[in-house]
Order: structure tokens, then sequence, then C-alpha cells
């Protein structure tokens, strides 16, 4: 038997700017599932990640929510990581690019490639905010389009024509932070010197390392010659500062992926037995696998490789990435309602039933993935439900009826106990190679004969008849043993539904090899329902929860997802358009918490002649909904009516400030009666 294999694995840094949804999950539960199948198999595999946490996005939203970067990132972190945990995803360590491992790391890895040459300084001509006395990144300019003349467009592409250019052709600039005028001002940067690796790099892509879809696509970039890439940004900024250099930082991706190393690092801490330089040293001959979305390309597989090959460590073995997640066919949508959160999600579905559905579309190209939710709803109820489970719970109570739970002896199917014996490489192959749609297509395939066969010994039929119970002990024995596999089989995607089927097979922790095994003479424990079919209400309420969501950040604006505003000032409309706006007076005679909404309250308005039922997303700014009765305030009285998980809210009240307990309701003047007009 060849000696266990020494695997780190890692998952992109998610954003500590925003909640996981869908899309993200998509990345994280592949590369969960490929590394519990290693530790199935009994490899030592490592898996680590963090929060991507430095940037002037993080730095501008702090400020926005009167806290400091490392309260929002802290907060962030937690949500994140109950995430990920409820999912099922089982880091070894998650932890945070804003640590010292990342701080030594990253200025050690800098020095490194200063010494050797690597890293070019020279001045640039930026954008720089007065207001706000900051320089501007690209994301933070807005204007008019110098192509086709189109407004509100950011400072490095035209949304409508889809032009690129340079923010200094911008016409009309403004600061997208401040609206303020920016001004041209020259700034002392750093460049990494990428050129000085292109024949590494064009060998090291062409080397089995990437997908060829994603070699072919760097082969565009390496052949039309590799520009140096500028590693600074200039205070304020939040991150780490460059060693000796007062004022200048590390750009937010020059350090990221040094965090996979950080987490490690830290783990390696807590944990005597793992040696950092054993994974990391330039002649490793452990693995290292990067599992990526395939917008993220070139950071990975150009940048990062050139800065470990030139500050002496070892490069990835592989780089596993990804296409993007649709949901119904369409890029996902807050107003339909397909933009869902894990969080929402979690809320009304179970994590396998996503864990499942993905690996059976998941296989080893970057193609995008769709999650139809028809589909979804088909197939876990189809393979896990009607084909699994379906096994398990046919022959268990034959068993504890007719032999005391007790599984007898032998082989009553030897030609599907083989075929089952025989399959095993076969999967274990797909699940090495990250085939996921293929080892799911095998294993259903497996449970389809098993079903089959044990429909036409019909054990059901047997029971009834005299003579029989031994018959029927010795089918129900060999269904239990198919179903034991199976499990075996799907463990690295479905580990709850693997630990209470263990719980139910009075087994220990199953291990790859035991499906070369059989249970014989073995008390099970009482089946309990190991699984429920999805109902299409959930999915329904899923989705109406996740507009719900919108409807609640909309409410509770400029902050309500913690983006950055876009524009301090929105497009100019018409007159007859704000005229057409009906505000009126209204009387609060009840305000109540929603029940299983977080962020809403449920409004009865008076506006005069009627009353009006309206959903608001001000909870987390009145706690104690009931001090709000008797008190007027504004509504759009002409909004149509909107039909939300809740009930139908029929209106929408005027609210303002920056989130959180700061959102104020607006109210008119006293002496205003419910029902006024506001003109």
């Amino acid at each position: 038997m060849s000696e266990p294999r020494q695997i780190l694995v890692t998952s992109a840094l998610p954003y500590a700017n925003g909640s996981i949804h869908l899309g993200h999950m998509l990345e994280y539960i592949q590369t969960d599932m490929w590394v519990r199948f290693q530790k199935l198999r009994g490899n030592q595999c490592i898996y680590v990640c963090a929060d991507d946490a430095h940037g002037s996005a993080i730095m501008l939203r702090a400020e926005k929510e009167g806290i400091t970067p490392e309260q929002l990132i802290a907060n962030v972190q937690a949500e994140h990581s109950s995430d990920f945990a409820d999912f099922l995803v089982d880091f070894d360590n998650f932890h945070s690019t804003h640590c010292e491992e990342n701080r030594e790391l990253s200025s050690l890895i800098y020095t490194r490639l200063r010494e050797a040459g690597h890293i070019a300084t020279r001045s640039v001509t930026q954008y720089y905010d007065p207001e706000k006395g900051m320089f501007l990144a690209d994301r933070f300019i807005k204007g008019t389009c110098p192509k086709c003349a189109a407004e509100d467009q950011y400072g490095d592409n035209c949304e409508k024509c889809g032009a690129t250019y340079a923010p200094t052709e911008l016409k009309n600039p403004k600061s997208a932070i401040s609206g303020a005028t920016p001004e041209l001002r020259d700034s002392q940067h750093f460049f990494f010197k990428l050129p000085d690796f292109q024949a590494m790099l064009q060998q090291w892509t062409r080397s089995g390392t990437l997908q060829d879809a994603v070699a072919n696509k760097l082969a565009e970039w390496l052949d039309s010659g590799l520009q140096e890439w500028d590693i600074s940004r200039d205070a304020p900024y939040f991150g780490f500062e460059i060693p000796g250099e007062p004022g200048k930082y590390f750009y937010v991706w020059l350090d990221a992926p040094i965090g996979y190393m950080a987490s490690f690092k830290n783990l390696c801490a807590r944990r005597p037995e793992l040696d950092f330089d054993a994974f990391w040293k330039e002649d490793s001959k452990a693995e290292l696998y990067h599992f990526i979305g395939k917008d993220i390309v070139n950071f990975h597989a150009l940048f990062w490789p050139a800065m470990l090959e030139g500050a002496g460590f070892r490069k990835p073995t592989a780089i596993n990435v990804h296409g993007y997640l649709t949901v119904n066919g369409a890029k996902m949508s807050k107003s339909r309602g397909t933009f869902i959160k894990a969080r929402t999600y979690l809320d009304h579905l179970q994590p396998e039933y996503l864990r499942y559905y993905y690996a059976s579309k998941l296989g080893r190209g970057v193609d995008d993935l769709d999650l139809n939710l028809d589909d979804f709803v088909q197939k876990v109820n189809s393979d896990l439900v009607g084909k699994v489970v379906n096994i398990a719970s046919r022959c268990a109570g034959f068993i504890h009826k007719g032999n005391a739970g007790v599984l007898v002896g032998g082989d009553a199917a030897p030609e599907l106990s083989e075929a089952f014996l025989a399959a095993a490489p076969s999967i274990a192959d797909a699940y090495e190679n990250r085939d996921f749609a293929r080892a799911m297509r095998e294993i259903m395939a497996l449970a389809d004969r098993a079903n089959a066969w044990i429909a036409d010994k019909a054990p059901w039929s047997l029971a009834k008849q005299e003579g029989k119970q031994d018959e029927v002990q010795a089918i129900c024995a060999q269904g239990i043993n198919l179903f034991r596999q199976l499990v075996i089989f799907l463990k690295p995607v479905l580990p709850v539904l693997a630990a209470d089927a263990e719980a139910f097979l009075n087994v220990a922790p199953l291990t790859w090899s035991d499906h070369l095994s059989r249970l014989e003479n073995h008390t099970l424990n009482p089946f309990k329902a190991l699984m429920s079919r999805i109902e299409p209400a959930r999915i329904e309420a899923m989705v109406a929860a996740s507009k719900e969501d919108l409807a609640a950040a909309e409410a509770a604006a400029p902050a309500g997802n913690g983006e950055l505003a876009k524009d301090p000032l929105s497009p100019e409309v018409e007159f007859d358009t704000f005229a057409a706006v009906d505000l009126r007076v209204a009387l609060i005679v009840k305000a109540e918490a929603v029940e299983g909404a977080d962020k809403l309250l449920r409004l009865t308005l008076d506006i005069g002649d009627e009353r009006r039922n309206v959903f608001s997303g001000i909870k987390s700014a009145y706690p104690d909904p009931a001090k709000l009765e008797g008190r007027l305030t504004m509504m759009v009285a002409n909004l149509k009516p909107r039909k939300m998980r809740f009930g139908v809210s029929e209106g929408m009240v005027m609210a303002a400030g920056p989130g959180g307990e700061e959102i104020y309701l607006l109210s008119p003047d006293s002496g205003a009666k419910p029902g006024q007009r506001i003109k």
C-alpha cells in the first residue's frame, strides 16, 4: 500500500465586505468534497482559508458604518465562519489576511523580491479626491464615456458600449466617494517585474498544472508580453505598510494569496505535527492545490507563481478553476429572488441538498453551472430520497421485525456485490480528478441496480409467505450492505447523511477501504428517517425571502447590504416623474416585529380615508416597535403593492440614515394630518 500523501488545499479568500451567497458556496463546497475524499482515503489533507480583509473598500465601508476596519472584518469573519460551518465546509483553519503571520510573510516575500532585483519604482499620475484626501482606484471614479457619451460610467470601462479606457479619458469625472471633481497628481509607486518570469510562466502554465482552457487563455497574456504589476497604494489605505516606505501600502492582491501561507502558518503553531517548511520550501514533496473561480486566474496563475519563484518558495501543484453559477439559466438576480445568500438558503433547506446538486453538475472544466430550482427539487428527491435512502428504509423494518435487528451472513447477490466493488476505482478516479458529476452518475447507477434487484426479489411479498423468512432476511441484509457501500461512496458529499447512516448501521466512522468488507451477523440500531423530500413550497419561500432581503436593504439604504454607494447623487429625473410620486402623511397605528424576519417591521398606517399594511426594513433602529405607534411619518402611497413572504406591502415609508441603529423615519412638521399630500 502506498504512503499517505501530504496535501495542502485552499479556496479563494472571500472578501470581508459582504455576505456569502450561493455563487460563492459553489467553490467552497467543491473544495470541501475533494478534501473530504482525500481524508477518507487516508491521506493527510489540510484545508485552509481566510477572509481577504484589506483594501480601500473595507476602509470606506467601516468609515461609513462608524466602526474601525478591525471591527468590520471581525464581524464579517464571524458571519462567514457560521455560514461555512453550517454548509458543512470543514476548514482545518479559517483565518484572516489581517494577521501578524501575513504581515511577516508579505514583508519577507517583498524583501526577497526587492533584493533579487524584481521590484521597480516610478512615478504614476492618478486621480486624487481633494475632499477625501486620497487617490482614487478606477472603480471610485465615474463620468461620461469618451466613446459613446453614456453618463455615470466607471473609470475603466463603459457598461453601455463595452469600451475600455484610462480613467483620465473620462469626460466630467467625479469621485464616486465624495462627488468632488478629482485632480491629477503624481505619486511614487512600486512595481513587481512580472516580465522577469516570462519564460518560467510559459513553461509552468503548460506543465499540466492548469486545465487546458485556462492555459490557453493565459497564453494570450504571455504571447502579448507581460507588464510590470503595480503592487503599492498610497495612504489612507487599510493594509500592510511596505517595509521602509512610510505612507506606502501593499496592494491587497499582493498580500491576499500570501494569506494562504499565513493561515497555514497559524495552524502550524497550534498543531506541532505540521511543518510549515515541509509544505512551502522550494523542493517540497508535499502537494499544493488552489481552487478558484475563473475571474481571478491571472492573479493565481501568473502573479502568484512568479512571486513564489522569485522569493524562493514552491509553486502550486495545480490550480483548479471553476465557472460561475447561474440560477434558472440566468445571472443571479435580486429582483427575481435568485440572488440567494447562504444564510437565506440555510433558513429554508438542508445544506446537503445543495452539496449533492452541485456535485451532480460539477465536471473538470470551467463551464458555468446552472442551479435550476425545479431540477434541483426533482434531482434531490429522486436520487437521494427515492434511490439511496429508499434502500435502507425498504430493508430495515424487515430486519428489525423478523430477526431482532441482526443482519444475517452470506451474499444473496454475488454478481451485484462484485459490480459495486468493481465500480469503486472508477468512482475514486472521478473524485480525484474533480469530476464529481461522473462520480455521482456512477453511484446513482449502482443505486438503480440495487433498487431494481430488491424490487425484483420483493421481500414485502415474501414476508407474507410461510417458510420464506430466511430468504427475506438474506435479501434485506444484502440491501443494507449495498446501502452501506453507497454511503461510503457519497460520504465526501453528504457527511451528515453518512454520520446518521453510521449511527443506524451501528459502526465506527466509515473510511473508503470499508467498501471492501461486509457487515455480517451484526446488530443494527433502530432505523430513523435519514432524509426528507424537498417540498416546492420551501423553494418558493426561499425565493420570497431573498426578495425580502432586497426590500429590507432598499429600505435601509444606503447601508443596507454594506456595499459602497455608487454615487452620492443619483441620475437626474424629470419633474413630471417626481410629481407622479404621491407622498402622504401617515399615522402609525400599529408597529410590530415580523416573526421569521431579521430586518422587517409590519406597520399599520392610517392615511386618512384608509389604512395600509407596509413592511419596512428598520427593525435594527427600532428594537421596541411599539414606541412608533401614534407617530406621524411620510409614505409613498401610490407605490405598486408588492407580495412578500409575510404578506402584501402596500407602500413605502420614508427613512434616512447610514444604516444599522442609525435609521430615522422622516416625520412632517407638527400640525400635519394623516392623509395630507406632501407637495
